[in-house]
């Protein structure tokens, strides 16, 4: 499975600053020690036009040139500076360069990404371009370009954060159904509604998530038959996250996992998976949690390609 990384481009952070950036490279080196089924290679940078498939112009040209306002550095949560830039840029580039093998092999993945709280016009949340969005809106053109047709798209965000900024972009757009299931109590405070929304209560462990799981899929199913799925599987349900306020073990991730990478595997649906968030007490635990997740992805397809999945 080929997975792709952007941790090379860091982020100029003030110390202190409780965003866990390093969680990227220590992903990234388990698999170079480890590689197992993954084939990783860095991710291209996304280009302007490709940004602005689901940006605006003046906020592309903002983060790009460095005018960002501090009022819009506070809601994103990080300074501006030109790796911040960059890192943002590749970060989509992995989920461009995920979902286009995903087409071809069936699954990849983004060792980041995942950056939902994005908004067409703003960043928030520590989401400065929302990847999955650009991602989703250029696999269709260029699916068009090939078919002739519109490529349907899915997005799973199991996140324990709803994606709102991925609601808002795709709200009048009825080629992509948004499916996000979070924590209800928990950030962001002012949800915009996806296609599909599960609040889970504080608290929330393995059995009752994994029941709202299979419920919510089961909608899903009835109501969408994508080409092209993006799931943000995201480390922060564990109850050792310090954001998370859920209580799921790592059993409880790795089951949620293999029912969603199961149910698009029965039914011939490619994946372009996203780490997306994860902010553990012991920041090993999150790593943990996404190592999991890509190997399962990896052996999953493999198995089905060997006919014994």
């Amino acid at each position: 499975m080929l997975a792709f990384h952007s941790d090379a481009h860091s982020l100029a952070l003030p110390p202190g600053h409780r965003f866990p950036q390093s969680k990227y490279r220590l992903l990234r080196e388990h698999f170079e020690r480890e590689p197992g089924l993954l084939r990783m290679q860095p991710a291209p940078a996304a280009d302007e036009g490709e940004l602005l498939l689901a940006h605006t112009p003046d906020y592309v040209d903002a983060v790009l040139g460095g005018t960002l306002s501090a009022a819009q550095q506070r809601e994103i949560g990080f300074p501006w500076s030109p790796s911040m830039a960059e890192r943002s840029r590749r970060s989509v580039g992995a989920s461009i360069a995920a979902a286009r093998a995903a087409l071809a092999e069936g699954v990849a993945a983004n060792m980041a990404g995942g950056t939902h709280h994005a908004y067409a016009d703003k960043g928030s949340g520590y989401c400065v371009f929302n990847d999955v969005a650009v991602a989703a809106r250029l696999m269709q053109v260029e699916w068009a370009r090939a078919h002739r047709h519109l490529l349907g798209v899915l997005v799973i965000d199991l996140d324990v954060h709803q994606g709102n900024g991925t609601a808002a972009i795709f709200r009048d757009d009825d080629s992509v159904f948004t499916f996000s299931m979070h924590g209800e109590k928990n950030f962001p405070f002012r949800k915009e509604p996806s296609d599909l929304d599960v609040g889970l209560p504080d608290g929330c462990g393995d059995a009752d998530y994994l029941a709202a799981l299979d419920e919510a899929l089961a909608t899903v199913w009835r109501r969408c038959q994508p080409g092209l799925a993006f799931y943000l599987a995201g480390a922060d349900p564990h109850e050792g996250d310090r954001l998370g306020r859920l209580k799921l073990t790592h059993a409880g991730l790795a089951e949620r996992d293999r029912r969603v990478l199961t149910a698009l595997r029965e039914r011939g649906i490619p994946v372009a998976l996203s780490m997306a968030g994860g902010y553990g007490h012991d920041l090993a635990t999150t790593v943990a949690a996404q190592v999991t997740t890509l190997n399962l992805a990896a052996e999953a397809w493999a198995a089905s390609a060997r006919g014994t999945g």
